[in-house]
């Protein structure tokens, strides 16, 4: 059943990104054509304040916490994140992780590309570069070369965020993993699906040819309580009333350079991803007893508060200014 919660999380995510969209982001889209880079320099930073705000949501409205442990990141430098993809909305919730850790605006997405042609929310996407695919290689790679040399070419730092597994976790996906490993003599797994190597092997040899790639982020997310598996289920007000992170980074020399050994090496992240998670929900329900990451966030709890409230208090007025004038008289 809908609730008022799962409306207002929606709506209020809606109408910043649509506000947004034209009155913040389409004032600059003259500067693509001029100056690529300073369009991508400032576009990124528009985009990534409205990144802030389901965050706020989540945590400050919703009760939502977040716990991050193992490596951290070294804030600003150019990575690879790899995840599992355990619901639909994994990548939203990773923002609650990024904004303590790493730069909101660095990161970028490979999501379907269904979603683009949202309003407001596919038209943020699309200038903030994200990178929409069909998941059928064949019609893929040439969008994703394309795109990855863009970003190697402007010079900005990226953290893009892709699934290997290349959908999230249900029955129905985990059936067809463990048909896909019995065929190919592969260990059946219960906490992740078999992953796909094609995509992210391309995607480091890229960066790496680019000079673009400092490090490999691993990041394997659990939730302890509640898995709101789908959008139907936030819009429901089945919010996770905790997320818990678990960040392992590999340095780029450390990773193998033949695409066959990149492939083992994904696959073995995988297998002990498996392990981890079912340490995780068969024990105490938690990564690292200490709950809390080797390096240091990058931003204090008591400025990402700050963060929060400026957010929250920013795309509730927004809004109301379009709405307004509407209005006649």
């Amino acid at each position: 059943m809908v609730s008022w919660k799962g409306i207002y999380f929606v709506v209020a995510l809606f109408l910043g990104s649509f506000f947004g969209s034209i009155f913040m982001l389409g004032p600059f889209l003259p500067l693509m054509f001029i100056s690529p880079a300073w369009y991508r320099w400032i576009t990124d930073r528009v985009v990534a304040t409205w990144l802030t705000l389901p965050v706020a949501l989540l945590e400050m409205v919703f009760g939502a916490k977040v716990v991050v442990t193992g490596d951290g990141f070294v804030p600003g430098e150019r990575s690879v994140i790899i995840m599992n993809h355990r619901t639909r909305m994994d990548w939203m919730f990773l923002w609650n992780c990024l904004l303590r850790y790493s730069y909101l605006r660095l990161e970028k997405i490979c999501l379907k590309s269904s979603l683009k042609s949202i309003p407001g929310f596919g038209w943020a996407m699309q200038v903030a570069a994200f990178i929409f695919i069909q998941r059928k290689w064949e019609d893929d790679k040439n969008h994703f070369e394309k795109m990855l040399h863009y970003f190697c070419d402007i010079h900005e730092p990226l953290q893009l965020l892709i699934f290997p597994e290349g959908t999230d976790l249900t029955a129905n996906t985990k059936s067809r993993s463990n048909d896909f490993a019995e065929k190919n003599g592969l260990r059946k797994y219960e906490y992740v699906l078999h992953p796909r190597t094609t995509g992210f092997t391309f995607v480091v040899e890229c960066l790496r040819e680019g000079n673009n790639l400092d490090a490999i982020h691993d990041i394997t997310v659990a939730y302890p309580q509640n898995i709101p598996q789908t959008e139907k289920h936030l819009l429901n007000g089945n919010f996770p009333k905790e997320i818990h992170f678990h960040v392992q980074r590999y340095p780029v020399e450390t990773v193998p350079t033949s695409k066959e050994e990149l492939q083992l090496w994904c696959q073995k992240r995988w297998e002990e991803k498996e392990e981890r998670l079912r340490r995780f929900y068969e024990g105490g329900k938690c990564f690292d007893e200490t709950g809390q990451s080797i390096i240091p966030p990058c931003k204090s709890e008591l400025r990402v508060f700050a963060v929060k409230c400026i957010s929250l208090l920013y795309w509730t007025v927004f809004p109301m200014g379009p709405c307004l004038l509407s209005f006649p008289g």
